[in-house]
């Protein structure tokens, strides 16, 4: 019956066309003008995967991995609510702001919304894993917002049940998103989470502010986080030591970690610190043995860890789990920096708060800068 049901909706917002806005061609109509009296503006400085042109008209909006230059792009128009859409180029998707409704697929996303007090707009998300803030769990008791299932098995029925005018989606992932797209509701790219600087990535919550229209408060808020992260950083610049730290496990016998170009080297520079592959050219993901982290790294003063251990995170729970590890100096002199995600909201909230992650990280590299400071996620580890 489900699934009648779902099909019957899928067709009807199929037959009308007027269901959700495509596409526009250079075409359009005019009927006149829209004045742009507004005086708030988005214009990203860190952020390298959006940009925002004004027109007279909408605010036009490209996407783009911020990774690489040239890559496949994402254009949307966006227009105020109720009004008729009205010189939007050729190739751009127009939704309608501010939004009233969306869906979040990762906790990078809902990080935005928490920090610009706009929960009321998530009707959706995909898992409660991990999840700490108490306004959501209301919001997901009350019915207020449904959970839409894993990337790849998305429960279409429930997302349609929510009607949101958009969904956030990460298109780099597992997916599962070419049904979403028959349902006729506009899928709009969020890659804060390949930002290559800890301010590109923070700086997606003015990305979002776009469509809730709230502009105002992101970049009040922003400023703040701006001026909070440089003041720290600052602190650091002239230091005379600058410890090696290294980072990741191993899992299923490779070692993950993340290339010299990436979000987490670029913090450790800030921190006052030099990451063991810094000169790797890679930003993203990079996969070694154990015997190539061993030779760069056993030297280390410290071992940056975030995992979800169920209990007591200890250096011996770390040696059981392979003995191997307690070879590294940074695990003979104590020097593991660790952050348990069942414990602290680490990716529901750090994302909008890498001043408070950069005070952590110069609290362990440099503790007589920040003798007073309490840790908010890394600690190290007793």
């Amino acid at each position: 019956m489900k699934r009648i049901l779902a099909e019957v909706l899928l067709l009807s917002c199929l037959f009308f066309t007027g269901c959700r806005p495509k596409a526009t061609p250079a075409s359009v109509v005019v009927e006149s003008e829209i004045p742009d009296t507004s005086s708030v503006r988005i214009s990203p400085v860190y952020a390298k995967g959006f940009k925002v042109t004004y027109t007279p008209t909408c605010r036009l909006v490209d996407i783009q991995d911020p990774q690489k230059e040239g890559s496949e792009s994402w254009h949307f128009a966006l227009i105020p609510r109720g009004v008729k859409p009205a010189g939007v180029p050729e190739g751009y998707t127009i939704i309608e702001t501010p939004i009233r409704s969306t869906i979040c697929m990762t906790s990078l996303q809902l990080s935005n919304f928490i920090k610009l007090d706009a929960l009321d707009r998530v009707v959706g998300i995909t898992s409660t894993r991990h999840l700490f803030n108490s306004g959501m769990k209301q919001r997901i008791k009350d019915g207020k917002t449904a959970k839409i299932g894993i990337e790849g098995n998305f429960d279409n029925e429930v997302i349609m049940s929510m009607n949101p005018d958009l969904i956030f989606i990460s298109p780099f992932k597992r997916g599962g998103y070419d049904a979403m797209r028959e349902i006729g509701i506009p899928l709009v790219p969020h890659l804060g989470y390949k930002e290559m600087t800890p301010l590109g990535q923070a700086e997606w919550i003015r990305f979002i502010s776009l469509f809730t229209g709230q502009e105002a408060e992101a970049n009040q808020k922003f400023a703040a986080i701006e001026k909070q992260y440089n003041e720290l950083k600052q602190q650091v610049a002239d230091v005379k030591k600058r410890p090696v730290v290294f980072s990741g496990e191993i899992r299923g016998g490779n070692w993950y970690a993340v290339g010299g170009k990436s979000f987490l080297a670029q913090l450790f520079r800030d921190a006052g610190a030099d990451y063991f592959l810094k000169d790797d050219p890679r930003s993203g993901g990079v996969t070694l043995d154990f015997e190539t982290v061993y030779s760069q790294a056993e030297g280390a003063d410290y071992w940056r860890i975030v995992n979800s251990y169920d209990g007591e995170f200890t250096y011996e729970a770390l040696k059981r789990q392979e003995p191997r590890y307690a070879d590294f100096r940074a695990f003979r002199e104590k020097g593991v920096i660790y952050c348990n995600m069942r414990e602290k909201p680490f990716y529901e909230t750090m994302p909008t708060e890498p001043e408070l992650v950069l005070a952590d990280l110069i609290k362990v590299f440099h503790p007589e800068l920040l003798p007073d400071y309490t840790p908010t996620y890394y600690e190290r580890l007793k």
